[in-house]
């Protein structure tokens, strides 16, 4: 009775994570027909799609999927998404920026507000925690493409405008503008990045060392993240090393 309830809990496991995934690449495939449908379908024409397309090779998404997506938007079958970005504070006044993309603007508005007030949240005007957050874009690379020395040389030559480095990669920052010019000059002297993507980044972010707090705030984040409409959740928080071991 042990080894079968082990696998069932093995099964449902997977199945969270196949659950999981299958989401991330439907709405990845959804940024690949908006940008293709909003510009040239050819990504080595459209940067957006260029990125889009990037974004969704790093995380696996099948070739076929990409196409699928594209030919979406080519054949003008594709529906119509409005683009949205919803602020508010989590538990702890932590700052959240949510981006949503809707052919359903009410619909989405009241889920959004619910998830925030059912899990210690209040959903705010537009600017109302945007000033805490900077629209930068990121390039990763591995470890593996240089030490951070190289790395930054490459960077800076390339136009950004910082590099953070560790034993686990390389996080280059550009302009929001420049971020597609950038990534393709990084290309030539360090290879194909791992991912390259326009995001919120928190100017100063608040340390939670409250395991409470954290376990609230990541319930809130988690509930955002599986609406089909939101995109991209960002929350202007760090763990500390201890309550991010406890979760």
């Amino acid at each position: 009775m042990a080894g079968h309830s082990k696998w069932a809990n093995i099964q449902h496991r997977k199945g969270r994570q196949d659950a999981i995934r299958s989401k991330l690449f439907s709405k990845l495939a959804k940024e690949i027909t908006v940008a293709a449908k909003m510009g040239d379908p050819d990504p080595d024409k459209n940067p957006r799609l260029r990125l889009a397309v990037k974004e969704a090779k790093s995380n696996s998404v099948p070739k076929d999927v990409i196409d699928r997506a594209i030919k979406k938007a080519i054949g003008g079958d594709a529906e119509n998404y409005d683009e949205i970005r919803y602020e508010g504070y989590g538990p702890n006044g932590i700052a959240i920026m949510v981006e949503a993309m809707t052919d359903n603007r009410n619909r989405t508005a009241s889920n959004v507000r619910s998830y925030f007030t059912k899990n210690g949240g209040d959903l705010g005007q537009i600017g109302s925690v945007a000033f805490m957050f900077d629209r930068v874009g990121e390039i990763m690379y591995p470890a593996s493409a240089g030490d951070a020395d190289t790395v930054m040389l490459a960077a800076l030559e390339a136009g950004a405008e910082d590099v953070q480095s560790d034993e686990e990669g390389h996080w280059i920052y550009t302009s929001d503008t420049d971020l597609n010019e950038v990534s393709t000059a990084l290309e030539a002297s360090l290879g194909e990045s791992e991912t390259a993507k326009l995001i919120w980044k928190p100017q100063a972010p608040t340390e939670i060392d409250d395991l409470e707090t954290a376990q609230k705030l990541m319930k809130l984040i988690e509930t955002l993240e599986d609406d089909d409409d939101v995109q991209n959740v960002t929350g202007n928080f760090d763990l500390s090393e201890d309550v991010a071991a406890q979760l």
